[in-house]
């Protein structure tokens, strides 16, 4: 029998009070520095970015901004830029310069009002074609953006004239294999979740998992789609299996109810797509490692392939806080570093141990 020791541990290894609302937290790549982005209590918007140093976060840099920003992601950016791109509460698209963070690079009013999330594929060497962000609104719209084109998007994904305006909370990119292929999915409060295919510029599947959808993610953004995790509202979540889809079942998949509160987020470790960390209501956050069945697809009385779900195994899960864990982002370089933020106005660096014991 194994000891609990021999399973990964999540340790709190920094923790640093902010004095702002914190709703996003990430890994500059190939840097101990990680940003952090929110609003100052004055309604304005606040940058700051910190280094690892001596056991402790050191503030290096804050830019204050005229609105909240919500969400961040580094990748659409090249390795050597590294260049952010946000979301902000009154809906504009930035991209910043870090070394020289006063005045973004590229700007645009990318919707009528706050973005959601946000998310980008072809930079950091993770994607083919080229590099593009994707945002999800309040507006019920997600647009694709290619940071080298101005003011307009490439893509819009809207309501038709006389559909319901659904407030889209999460969105992510996935089947960026090669250079034509690119698939963006997206979250909404009503539980849907709509699959838009990028090269054929058409909705390649919808499901609805009856709670709004706080998260959505690939467990990678360059293969073949193979995994996609969904967590909702009330605890729960779900992994499809995004190799097979049938013409009318879709993709199977295994649902896991975590706990009573909201699963804020998830996200996979980049060194192994099979584990996956999500960040509860309640303060809390669980290691999960996907199985995957003996046969992932099998044949319908029809003669047709169908998925099979395998199955979700608990491996840790440890209490940081008594409030929410809005944001969680592993470092892309140490496996098992990665750092969160949540709504006691704190950021806290992580290290999660063992990660490569786990069969």
């Amino acid at each position: 029998m194994s000891s609990p020791l021999s399973k990964p541990q999540i340790i709190a290894h920094i923790q640093k009070s902010l004095n702002y609302t914190v709703f996003d937290s990430k890994w500059i790549p190939c840097s101990a520095k990680f940003v952090c982005l929110g609003n100052f209590p004055r309604g304005t918007g606040v940058m700051q970015i910190y280094e690892v140093q001596h056991g402790e976060a050191q503030l290096v840099k804050e830019v204050e901004r005229p609105k909240p920003i919500k969400c961040g992601t580094f990748g659409a950016t090249s390795l050597q830029q590294r260049h952010i791109a946000t979301g902000d509460f009154e809906g504009n698209l930035n991209i910043w310069n870090l070394e020289m963070p006063e005045v973004p690079v590229y700007t645009v009013k990318a919707h009528k009002e706050i973005v959601n999330s946000i998310d980008g594929v072809g930079g950091l060497g993770i994607g083919d074609g080229a590099p593009e962000i994707v945002t999800g609104s309040r507006d019920g719209t997600v647009k694709v953006w290619d940071p080298r084109q101005k003011d307009s998007p490439v893509a819009n994904m809207e309501p038709i004239e006389g559909e319901t305006k659904r407030d889209c909370w999460t969105v992510a990119f996935g089947h960026a294999f090669n250079d034509q292929d690119r698939c963006v999915c997206a979250g909404y409060d009503n539980g849907d979740i709509k699959l838009f295919d990028l090269r054929n510029m058409s909705l390649r599947w919808e499901t609805n998992i009856k709670n709004g959808v706080c998260s959505v993610e690939f467990d990678r953004k360059d293969i073949n789609m193979n995994k996609l995790v969904a967590t909702s509202l009330e605890g729960k979540f779900h992994v499809f299996d995004m190799r097979t889809q049938h013409l009318t079942k879709g993709f199977a998949s295994v649902s896991e109810k975590a706990h009573k509160s909201t699963i804020w987020q998830v996200r996979h470790l980049p060194q192994n797509r099979d584990i996956f960390m999500t960040a509860g209501g309640a303060g809390n956050l669980h290691l999960w490692k996907y199985e995957y069945p003996a046969h992932r697809s099998k044949k319908d009385s029809d003669g047709v392939d169908v998925g099979v779900a395998g199955s979700v195994n608990l491996l840790q899960n440890a209490t940081l806080s008594t409030q929410p864990i809005a944001s969680l982002d592993w470092s892309p370089d140490k496996q098992g570093l990665c750092v969160c933020s949540g709504f006691d106005q704190s950021v806290r660096v992580l290290i999660v141990t063992k990660l490569n014991a786990v069969l």
